[in-house]
């Protein structure tokens, strides 16, 4: 990152960082939809693929439009380099074969994401990496999980869906005592609430298809650290097995970042009210938002984000059958496992996100048959509540 940039705020790397004007003089950000790269010369194609001189050789790997919103982000994040990848699991994967090797271990939170478990469960585990998993919330059992060859620990915080929250600096230090990577998912906040390099994080990643984008329009994802970790080994992996976001994709998530800061205050705004009114329906057993004096990591929220984000998630009194007719009476809000959209979507993830899972692990990790998830969006909050209300009377 550059000097000058350590001196702008948040909102102004957003929007500044990582544009580096043609000869043509563009204002806004240009899209380079090209495989390659044209060289001088015979002996500059040699020296940039040798790695003797920096520029352009070829898209999956190399693309001006791509790099700029890598380098925005990585500013957004206090960090000093990103690899952007074609979907957030692209970037999990990505930093897992980058870091680790056969033998290695993974302690990683339960409250995750439904595809990154069957990610370390069935599939690295194929290849000798195996993984222990534990309560979020459980600072003991993270401990109790670690081995002599553990080499990460990985978290979403807050967690998808039941917006479990850990304390970073704390999880950071015991990485620091047993020589671990400590790797956090920052989909839900985004570098707009939350910082976890200033936490002590080794590794942020992101699905930037979620907040990032804000609109629903792309896929792809992000990881963002340090030269070495992430410039060279992510990157690395990058290069050779081509998980790459298209330049195109790559310039959308740029527009996006250009509006996240306000764009997540709005939600957390809404998501704050929505909760609010939902912890008073009848129909309703329990409401999870960080937000919520009730949620059990409110004051670790306060500390840690700077507002509590756009994810509630609720439980339905009468299960599966009564959330579904609950999703089925909306005339406005979406039915989708997307999130992060100014759309408001809803979903079940009993049976989309985590469906996957076995009903021991959905059990293990809070998913129960009534659970609804919504990725509360812009819309005025009066017509997002009359969408629920009506499924609420139809129960």
């Amino acid at each position: 990152m550059s000097q000058d940039y350590d001196e702008w705020g948040l909102s102004t790397r957003a929007i500044r960082v990582g544009h580096h004007r043609t000869p043509e003089g563009e204002h806004s950000e240009p899209i380079f939809p090209t495989s390659s790269f044209i060289f001088s010369s015979a002996a500059e194609a040699a020296a940039r693929f040798a790695g003797d001189e920096p520029g352009n050789i070829y898209s999956r790997f190399t693309n001006p439009t791509v790099r700029a919103f890598e380098q925005r982000l990585a500013a957004m994040e206090g960090a000093e380099a990103c690899v952007a990848t074609s979907s957030g699991m692209a970037a999990i994967l990505a930093t897992c074969m980058g870091l680790l090797k056969a033998g290695d271990h993974i302690v990683s939170s339960r409250s995750i994401f439904g595809t990154t478990t069957v990610l370390f469960e069935k599939y690295l585990t194929r290849f000798g990496i195996t993984t222990t998993f534990v309560p979020q919330t459980d600072t003991d059992a993270w401990e109790r999980g670690i081995r002599p060859n553990t080499r990460m620990l990985f978290v979403e915080t807050p967690s998808n869906p039941l917006t479990e929250l850990v304390d970073i600096e704390m999880l950071s230090n015991m990485a620091r005592a047993y020589d671990c990577l400590l790797v956090v998912d920052n989909c839900f906040c985004t570098p707009a609430l939350q910082q976890p390099f200033a936490l002590g994080a080794d590794l942020v990643i992101h699905s930037a298809t979620k907040f990032l984008d804000g609109q629903g329009r792309c896929v792809g994802g992000a990881v963002v650290g340090d030269a070495k970790l992430v410039g060279e080994e992510v990157f690395g992996v990058l290069r050779s097995a081509g998980p790459s976001m298209s330049p195109f994709n790559a310039w959308v998530f740029l527009k996006g970042l250009e509006t996240l800061g306000i764009r997540m205050q709005a939600h957390s705004r809404n998501a704050a009210e929505l909760a609010r009114w939902l912890e008073d329906q009848l129909a309703v057993e329990r409401v999870y938002y960080p937000g919520l004096e009730s949620h059990p990591q409110h004051e670790l929220a306060a500390r840690q984000q700077k507002a509590p984000g756009g994810i509630v998630s609720f439980v339905v009194k009468g299960g599966r059958e009564a959330a579904w007719k609950v999703m089925d009476s909306a005339r406005m809000l979406s039915i989708t496992a997307n999130l992060g959209d100014v759309k408001s979507t809803i979903t079940h993830p009993a049976t989309t996100t985590h469906g996957r899972l076995t009903p021991e692990q959905r059990e293990a990790s809070g998913i129960c048959e009534g659970l609804v998830r919504i990725a509360v969006g812009l819309e005025d909050i009066d017509d997002i509540r009359a969408d629920l209300q009506r499924g609420f009377d139809n129960i």
